[in-house]
């Protein structure tokens, strides 16, 4: 997966000038605030490395998303293995956008381009999302995309201390429940 089109967004490859912006990212702690606090410089550039390995291996992984109309950066979105220290496994999708980016819908748009990439081009046969279960705007988003949430299946991160990043919600999307 090199490149998904919508109809304001690309979602692509990492490109060198994305390096700072999504520094600037990992840097902003309302940002990071359900994933563990912020990151350095040194941390967000080798997530970025960490990320294209994976596209060159697997043939999915993180994206970067830019707004189409004034090229600007806004974030990143994707496909990834589900980690196995998770009590499920899978494929998940997420996203992460910049602060300029929030409230224009771009999250969703995203998302629905890459999960029609999973299901119509991958063929799997399910998408997984999962986040903390403070993360409100995330779970509306899963919401949106058609995703339902069974709370049988919510668990506390092994590698996280108790506390309010521990406890995770699983959605999840069937190929033949996605609508879109």
């Amino acid at each position: 997966m090199n490149e998904l089109r919508t109809e304001r967004l690309l979602i692509r490859r990492w490109r060198e000038s994305d390096l700072a912006p999504w520094a600037a990212m990992n840097a902003d702690p309302e940002i990071r605030e359900h994933l563990g606090g912020p990151l350095t410089r040194e941390q967000s550039d080798a997530s970025v490395a960490r990320f294209e390995a994976a596209i060159d291996r697997r043939g999915y992984g993180w994206l970067a998303v830019e707004v189409r109309e004034n090229g600007e950066f806004a974030g990143f979105v994707g496909l990834d293995d589900i980690e196995e220290k998770d009590p499920v496994d899978g494929v998940e999708t997420g996203w992460r956008l910049a602060r300029s980016a929030w409230g224009h819908g771009y999250a969703t748009e995203a998302a629905r381009a890459v999960l029609g990439h999973g299901f119509d081009t991958l063929g799997l046969p399910e998408v997984l999302a999962i986040t903390t279960v403070g993360n409100l705007r995330s779970q509306a988003v899963m919401r949106r995309l058609g995703m339902t949430h069974d709370p049988a299946e919510d668990f506390d991160d092994p590698t996280v201390p108790e506390g309010p990043l521990s406890r995770n919600v699983v959605f999840r999307l069937r190929r033949e429940d996605h609508l879109f």
